[in-house]
């Protein structure tokens, strides 16, 4: 009985700390909290947001996740911000109902939504996406980059990948 209790207890510690435990909510910054990559000059361009909610965790880069709204359509953003080809959202923890993935990821699909580059090498290996959909919608998340893929899996990282920070 008591390895029972243990492992209840010990279960749901675990879930505990990877739903709740080390997530934190992301303060707004006053609307300079979404930056996309430009086309013209690969600077970083804020761009006005509204509602603006997000988490993120001190225990991995890619935990981040952020909801905002935008009055930019998706056409503007198409003609001036470089596009994120093959972005697929990461799901977020259940309790931060405003990012639902598959939705998202549905919309990439249907091309009712459009992602860009907000940042790269945002953490190394690790570049910020966001998504865009025709109502103004925007979602933010971390994924990693193929730098950041040939690190973890062990790959040689080659030339086009920055030194990995020590």
């Amino acid at each position: 009985m008591c390895l029972l209790l243990a492992a209840l207890a010990a279960g749901g510690a675990l879930y505990y700390f990877q739903t709740y435990g080390f997530y934190y909510e992301v303060a707004d910054r006053n609307q300079r909290d979404v930056h996309l990559l430009s086309q013209f000059d690969s600077s970083l361009i804020a761009i006005e947001t509204h509602a603006f909610q997000a988490v993120d965790a001190m225990s991995s880069p890619i935990r981040y996740r952020a909801c905002f709204m935008t009055p930019l359509s998706l056409t503007e953003l198409r003609t001036n911000y470089v596009s994120a080809t093959d972005a697929i959202p990461r799901n977020a923890p259940t309790w931060f109902d405003c990012f639902d993935a598959t939705k998202i990821a549905a919309e990439l699909a249907d091309k009712s939504a459009a992602a860009f580059i907000g940042q790269k090498n945002i953490h190394f290996g690790v570049d910020r996406i966001v998504a865009i959909t025709q109502d103004g919608r925007g979602y933010v998340w971390h994924d990693l980059n193929d730098c950041g893929r040939k690190s973890y899996d062990g790959t040689s990282l080659g030339e086009d990948c920055p030194e990995v920070p020590g």
